[in-house]
């Protein structure tokens, strides 16, 4: 029933998305949510809520917290497209047991300006307990009255996580965060962990041995740690890379499958945490990717290294560009790329431009065998 190609919400594209994007769908949308404006970001940009459904489960759900992580945002207006189907007996299911209430862009500004920040230069995501920013009072307004059962707090991860020790990259990735320092897992957490669960079992044969789960470290400055301090089982979506696909348009039909299979544990079952322990078993992130490595090249004091490139995201005329930089030098045995180049113990040369440390080269222009390379990594 829930083909991903059959709701694909064909305005959204690509990795920037912004209040632009969204509003004329949101309007498209009235007939079959609550839309409402709560309040306006730092720049006065309109900050909305789409409620539905009917039931005694009230599911909170927001995206784009961190204004360039636009995936799940991309993955929830293809949900609401699912929606408008006629005769789902999945769908009546999950509008009968569960309310709805859903901030698909968070921070307006970021997304606008493609960073994670808002326009103060504040990490939402880490004023859960100041609340000093607009759009912190606006989520913390909403969760006080709306008063959740559930929250889905849905984010993107860089190109950087593999699942596990492995050669795999991260595609999905899913926190229950912590609630103390002692990351104790307490009936909240493994109420948020059972749900996680249930969205692997429905996703990883799709994507084998590409789902882990996030780091749970402890910071009550974060809003996940917060809402599951405060009871309510959080769950964390990170939707990170799969080969090849930097518009991350595969990983939001993944994204949009998890939504669903989420919602529907959710709408289907009375979720107690008693089946949390397979948790554990998913694999913990890693940092052991980079976009690109050439490996086996000779540098100038004539040593035989593997260069690591990394792309860095930058906003073009609304496009995103995807600017090469060399991010590490030496043995990266232990390392993977997404992309992999024997250099063949060919001499390199590279060229530095701008203010730059050692160990974050912007590249001007890589050379192997005086034939320039920058031509050839870059992102199409």
């Amino acid at each position: 029933m829930f083909k991903h190609e059959l709701f694909l919400e064909e305005k959204l594209s690509g990795r920037y998305i912004t209040n632009k994007h969204i509003e004329p769908l949101i309007d498209g949308l009235k007939e079959f949510v609550d839309v409402e404006k709560v309040g306006v970001s730092v720049d006065k940009k309109s900050i909305y809520t789409l409620k539905f459904g009917s039931g005694n489960k009230r599911i909170l759900v927001w995206s784009q917290m961190h204004g360039n992580e636009s995936t799940t945002t991309k993955a929830l207006f293809d949900f609401f497209n699912a929606l408008k189907t006629e005769n789902c007996s999945s769908i009546d299911k999950m509008l009968l047991e569960c309310t709805f209430c859903i901030i698909p862009i968070l921070n307006p500004d970021g997304a606008e300006r493609y960073t994670r920040l808002n326009a103060n230069e504040v990490d939402l995501n880490r004023d859960a307990q100041q609340l000093s920013q607009p759009e912190s009072q606006i989520l913390r307004h909403v969760y006080m009255n709306f008063k959740p059962d559930y929250c889905f707090n849905l984010h993107g991860q860089r190109t950087i996580f593999s699942a596990g020790y492995s050669s795999n990259s991260s595609v999905m990735s899913f926190l229950s965060p912590a609630e103390s320092a002692q990351r104790a897992v307490t009936k909240t957490r493994k109420i948020a962990m059972e749900v996680i669960l249930a969205v692997n079992s429905a996703i990883k044969d799709e994507l084998p041995n590409q789902v882990s789960r996030y780091d749970d470290g402890f910071n009550a400055d974060c809003v996940g740690d917060s809402f599951q301090m405060l009871g309510t089982p959080t769950i964390l979506f990170e939707a990170g890379h799969y080969l090849g696909d930097y518009n991350r348009e595969v990983t939001r039909k993944h994204v949009f499958k998890a939504l669903v299979a989420a919602f529907e544990a959710i709408s289907l079952n009375n979720i107690d945490g008693s089946l949390y322990q397979d948790y554990f078993k998913l694999p913990e992130n890693q940092k052991l990717f980079f976009d690109i490595i050439i490996r086996n090249v000779v540098d100038a004091g004539n040593n035989t290294v593997d260069v690591a490139i990394q792309y860095d995201e930058v906003l073009e005329s609304e496009t995103i560009k995807f600017l090469p930089r060399v991010a590490k030098v030496g043995d990266l045995s232990e390392y993977f790329g997404h992309k992999e180049i024997n250099g063949e113990n060919n001499s390199i040369i590279i060229n530095k431009v701008g203010n730059i440390d050692d160990s974050l080269l912007i590249i001007n222009e890589i050379s192997i065998n005086g034939v320039n390379f920058v031509k050839n990594i870059g992102v199409k």
